[in-house]
C-alpha cells in the first residue's frame, strides 16, 4: 500500500508546490513509513496519522532545516525518526545530531550510518 503525499518548499524555490512533487507513506509488515522527500516543513504533515517510521530531510538548503524538521516530527509523531539529506550534497552530520538532541526523550531517533 502506498499514498502519495505533497513535497515542496515553503520558502524557497528549488521544489515549487505548482510543481506537484511529492513525498510517500508506504504500508510494509504492517508498519507505517513516511518518506518525506525534498520538502519543507508544510501543514499537510500535521494530518499524517499513526506514523511508525519517519524519514525527514535536515540539511536546510533545498529541504528544511533541523529545527524544522523537530517541528514536523511532533506533529507527525512517529515512533522512530530518521534524519536524511545530510552529509552529501548539503548539511553535515551536525544537523542530524542537532534534530536528534532536540527530539531526545520524545520521539526516539535513528541516526543511520553510510552503509546503511
Amino acid at each position: 500500500e502506498i499514498e502519495v503525499v505533497p513535497a515542496y518548499n515553503t520558502n524557497k524555490q528549488f521544489h515549487p508546490r505548482a510543481k506537484n512533487w511529492v513525498g510517500y507513506i508506504f504500508k510494509l509488515d504492517g508498519k507505517r513509513i513516511y518518506l518525506a522527500g525534498d520538502t519543507d516543513y508544510i501543514p499537510e504533515m500535521k494530518t499524517f496519522k499513526d506514523i511508525d517510521i519517519a524519514l525527514l530531510p535536515v540539511s536546510g538548503t533545498y529541504v528544511m532545516t533541523a529545527d524544522e524538521a523537530v517541528q514536523a516530527a511532533l506533529d507527525i509523531k512517529p515512533k522512530v525518526a530518521i534524519p536524511m539529506h545530510y552529509g552529501s550534497i548539503v548539511g553535515s552530520a551536525a544537523d542530524a545530531e542537532r534534530f536528534a538532541d532536540a527530539l531526545k526523550g520524545k520521539i526516539e531517533v535513528v541516526i543511520l550510518k553510510k552503509e546503511e
